[in-house]
């Protein structure tokens, strides 16, 4: 049985689950096929100057995911670039073999040892457990959400709105139009082309988005009190009770009004810094605290799973953008930064 559900709309075609399958406990158990998507890669593809040693080593790979390749066959490489490009996937491959499930593979990252991963990588891992956690979803605006927790984002502040776009996606309209090799060409050029405006996702035109999920070309509106920063608390739910078997109830809140404040969790770096600082009684100038986008207050469901000393208390979240207008969550944060007893 593959990790897909055919009677709901699909989304992220591009994540790979389809390439997976559920186990027992309802997690994303590691298969050849998985493992083989990493071969294909355009990095790992063998090329007309590709060495001997370099294409039968990719074909048995083909042939056998999970087969062990001995130093001596990487030094066998002719080009460098391929024998890092290899060690980089051999050793993503270890960990996933190893972990079992995505999840299990995802959540190991996160102790230290072992090889290090490409960011993208774990990108793709969040994206895929992701794509799990949330199928049957039929609102768009929080597949939307759960777009922060694997791709950067480019927020625009705007009459009091927070309008987040893909930073990929805004990028290649900055530097092509749209119209990829021919539009970087006339941007060079100096030439203009057809201003290209994205979408504004909401409530009116959500169902737009079931087309153009791996198009990562629609706005959220992340204001307070819209649809769309209501969907990331659901998401943000989601994730943690699918990772940590966890439930919580997030809400936003526009300010910390809490004598009592006694954990919070930022969401990113930058909103972890200002959150320090504030509960620390440090001084935080108006730029950098106008790049705090949304505060949030988490509450456990059971407070038994708490640490005693602060169960029953909230737990406040941040997130922000950097000085460059980026949004970059690290949805690790929200694992392993919350007061539950089983983490102490």
């Amino acid at each position: 049985m593959t990790a897909e559900n055919e009677s709901h709309p699909e989304f992220w075609k591009s994540a790979g689950v389809h390439l997976l399958r559920r186990n027992a406990d309802g997690r994303l158990a590691v298969t050849d096929d998985f493992l083989r998507a990493y071969l294909l890669r355009p990095e790992m593809q063998p090329v007309e100057e590709s060495c001997a040693a370099e294409i039968a080593l990719h074909e048995a790979l083909l042939a056998e995911p999970r087969r062990r390749v001995s130093p001596d066959e990487l030094a066998a490489l002719a080009d460098a670039d391929a024998r890092e490009n290899y060690e980089v996937v051999l050793g993503f491959r270890e960990r996933l073999i190893g972990a079992g499930t995505l999840e299990d593979c995802y959540i190991a990252l996160f102790d230290g040892t072992g090889p290090t991963v490409p960011p993208l990588f774990i990108d793709q891992l969040v994206q895929a457990i992701l794509r799990s956690a949330l199928d049957g979803c039929t609102d768009p605006l929080r597949l939307r959400a759960a777009e922060l927790l694997f791709r950067s984002q480019k927020v625009t502040l705007r009459d009091g709105s927070v309008m987040a776009a893909d930073e990929e996606t805004v990028e290649m309209y900055a530097t092509t139009g749209g119209f990829g090799a021919l539009g970087r060409l006339l941007v060079e050029a100096q030439t203009p082309t057809r201003r290209v405006e994205l979408d504004v996702l909401d409530e009116s035109n959500a169902d737009l988005y079931w087309d153009r999920s791996d198009r990562y070309d629609t706005v959220l509106d992340l204001s307070f009190g819209r649809p769309g920063l209501d969907a990331l608390c659901r998401v943000l739910e989601a994730w943690v009770a699918h990772l940590l078997a966890v439930e919580v109830s997030v809400q936003p809140v526009q300010s910390i009004r809490d004598e009592r404040w006694v954990w919070h969790v930022g969401l990113d770096p930058e909103a972890n810094g200002i959150l320090n600082d504030l509960y620390n009684g440090a001084e935080v100038g108006e730029d950098r605290l106008g790049r705090l986008l949304s505060l949030f207050r988490l509450e456990f469901r059971d407070t038994e799973v708490m640490l005693p000393a602060i169960a029953g208390r909230p737990v406040y979240l941040g997130m922000a953008m950097t000085e460059g207008s980026v949004l970059k969550l690290k949805p690790q944060n929200l694992l392993f930064n919350l007061p539950l007893v089983a983490a102490a």
